[in-house]
């Protein structure tokens, strides 16, 4: 039976299909379309070239209103504020990338963070010509990487969004019981992105006041912590910590210099 219409809140409410400077708006519209098909509905646009358009609403055929409720960000940081975890889509090996998954095991991760906290999760889609950058897919925790034929791995950026989509709702209906809806008590809430960033900034500050990061010759000191931290899944309570930890740090470095 199809519960898809059922009263409450699904898990899959609380994924975030992001889109960084899609250059087709046919690729929005076949995006809209992919999410409404498989229950997804919150689509986010980082600079698109041109939205909205057209041959979008032609593509989306009738999933308009996923297009007519998209929200538009200027950078990914900004579309990715709010949530708890993040997923990227990414066709290269990276330096520094933590373990990457295939779709079926990122699908059930993203499902299992927005089933068992109350925060939003984002799954991220780059550019149709060159992919997320090193810096975008930096602010993901998890890459993921769908295992195509490697003599053409060339996907089109509307089949990847329905692939991942078609597992996400899988992995909803698999962890749910059957139907892709919340369960009524949350686990420990985890730190939202905004959150995560903050903490970086706040290390990064923290570890050049130290001297023990040279921000003339930063090397590749910060993207291992993120890395580091990453793995760790970070929740509300452990910042807190992390960041009162920095804060006594900062206390003592400044008393120490005003004695010299």
């Amino acid at each position: 039976m199809d519960n898809s219409n059922m009263n409450g809140l699904s898990v899959l409410d609380r994924v975030r299909v992001v889109l960084s400077r899609p250059s087709h708006p046919g690729n929005i519209g076949a995006a809209a379309r992919a999410m409404k098909t498989m229950g997804l509905s919150r689509l986010w646009l980082v600079s698109p070239a041109s939205f909205p358009d057209p041959v979008a609403e032609a593509r989306a055929c009738g999933a308009v209103d996923i297009l007519g409720s998209a929200r538009v960000a200027d950078s990914l940081q900004e579309a990715l504020s709010g949530t708890v975890f993040t997923a990227g889509l990414t066709a290269r090996r990276r330096d520094l990338s933590a373990t990457r998954l295939d779709p079926r095991a990122a699908a059930a991760e993203l499902v299992q963070w927005s089933q068992n906290t109350s925060g939003e999760v984002a799954l991220v889609f780059g550019n149709e010509a060159s992919g997320l950058s090193n810096e975008e897919l930096g602010l993901c925790a998890l890459p993921v990487t769908i295992p195509a034929n490697p003599a053409y791995a060339s996907l089109n950026l509307g089949a990847a969004i329905q692939l991942m989509c078609y597992e996400l709702r899988l992995a909803a209906m698999e962890q749910t019981g059957g139907t892709p809806f919340l369960p009524a008590e949350p686990l420990p809430e985890p730190a939202t992105n905004d959150e995560i960033e903050k903490f970086f900034s706040h290390l990064k500050s923290s570890i050049e006041a130290s001297g023990f990061l040279d921000p003339d010759k930063p090397r590749r000191l910060m993207p291992k912590l993120r890395r580091l931290f990453g793995r760790a899944r970070l929740e509300k309570e452990e910042i807190a910590i992390l960041r009162g930890i920095l804060a006594s740090f900062d206390t003592g470095i400044k008393a120490t210099r005003q004695k010299q």
